[in-house]
Order: structure tokens, then C-alpha cells, then sequence
């Protein structure tokens, strides 16, 4: 995620995640529930799957830069989020649930990166299933929005290792080539997820691009 997110992320998050494996695996963080319609290709060549998410909440920022540097930039603000800037001064723990107490708010996985215009992106940590609008706390940065995500059916692609944004358009080309002759079209951006923290070694990194579809129709 670069030097400057992987600075950041272990200044906020290290404390707040002792006790977790030393090789930075997630455990028992919650990510927004889905379920799998089909799976596409084989292990060989890649296998996406095809998902549908239900509606989701999602603390979000834009950010006008190159594809890592507006990640790096996107989750500083986020992170000021999550960690007490917030209308209740509550924190939000990055990882559940090991810093979980009666008052945090533990954030799902996976945190994610879109690209909305050339040289824009959103940047998007999702919020715990028990939320509400009405019962999140609100950012005090005005940069920083909370947002209903709706329900969506998307075709999804894991991997492993780098992170770079060479190492996610190589993967989003190949999550385009396997739509090409599937029973799914794209049907908007393609997104990067990624679910580990930046300590976590290469190989055991759960990292994924994906892009809503619609059934092709006949």
C-alpha cells in the first residue's frame, strides 16, 4: 500500500491489534456478508467468482493524486475516522475481535479503491453489519461522507502478493478477460479490495479486484 499507509497503518493499528499473528493474517474481522452465485474459470487461469452483496454502510473519501498515493491519502483520512474523529469520540477498531470494547466500533474488510475519473479516486472502509446511518458516529472531517452502499451483484478475482497499482490492472485485465465469454457483463468501474494489513507477508495477503455485473441478455 506504500510506505507512507504502511507507516500509518501500523502506527494506528499495532497497538490496537496485539495478540494477532505475527505474519499480519486477519482473524475474526467481519466482512459485509454475500453469497456466491457461480464461479467462473479454474484455479489454472484464475477462478471469480460471481457475488451478491446486500446493502452495505461504508465510510468513504475522494482523493485527487496517482493510483498508491491516493490510497496512502484516502486511508489517513479514514483512519482519523475510525480512531476517535468522530461526532461521538468513539474508536473504531480495525481489526474485531481482538480491540473490540463496549464502546468501539469494529470495521469490516475489506478496504476499498475505485477509480471514479482519470486521476480520482474513492477511497471506501465498509462499517459493521449492526449499524445504522442513525447510530454511526459522523466524521468530523467533511472530506470523509458515510454512505449506503446498495445491494449488487459483482464478479470477483483474489490474489495474493503485490499490491502495486501494476500488480491490480494486471489482475483487473484478467477479471475483464474472463467475463468476456461468461453469462455476466460489466456493468460498471473496477474496484481493488484489500482485506490485510501491510505487515501480512506477501503470499498470505488476501487482496481482490472486482466489478459489478449484469446478466447478459440473448
Amino acid at each position: 500500500m506504500g510506505m507512507l499507509m504502511n507507516k500509518a497503518m501500523a502506527l494506528l493499528s499495532g497497538l490496537a491489534v496485539a495478540g494477532c499473528s505475527v505474519v499480519g493474517v486477519r482473524g475474526g474481522t467481519e466482512e459485509p456478508p454475500y453469497t456466491v452465485d457461480a464461479r467462473i474459470g479454474d484455479a489454472t487461469t484464475g477462478e471469480v467468482e460471481v457475488r451478491t452483496y446486500g446493502p452495505r454502510l461504508a465510510a468513504e473519501t475522494f482523493v485527487d493524486a496517482d493510483e498508491e498515493a491516493a490510497r496512502n491519502a484516502g486511508f489517513r483520512r479514514l483512519a482519523a475516522y475510525i480512531f476517535g474523529g468522530n461526532t461521538a469520540k468513539q474508536d473504531i477498531a480495525m481489526t474485531a475481535p481482538v480491540a473490540q470494547t463496549s464502546e468501539s466500533i469494529a470495521m469490516t474488510a475489506p478496504v476499498a479503491q475505485e477509480s471514479v475519473t482519470p486521476g480520482r479516486w474513492r477511497i471506501r472502509f465498509f462499517m459493521p453489519g449492526r449499524y445504522t446511518l442513525a447510530t454511526l458516529p459522523r466524521p468530523n472531517d467533511s472530506a470523509v461522507d458515510i454512505v449506503e452502499v446498495p445491494a449488487q451483484q459483482v464478479a470477483v478475482l483474489r490474489f495474493t502478493g503485490d499490491r502495486s497499482a501494476a500488480a491490480v490492472a494486471a489482475k483487473q485485465r484478467l477479471l475483464l478477460d474472463a467475463l468476456a465469454a461468461a453469462a455476466w457483463r460489466p456493468d460498471g468501474p473496477a474496484s481493488a479490495w484489500f482485506y490485510d494489513p501491510p505487515w501480512t507477508l506477501p503470499w498470505l495477503r488476501r487482496n481482490e479486484v472486482s466489478v459489478p455485473v449484469v446478466a447478459r441478455t440473448r
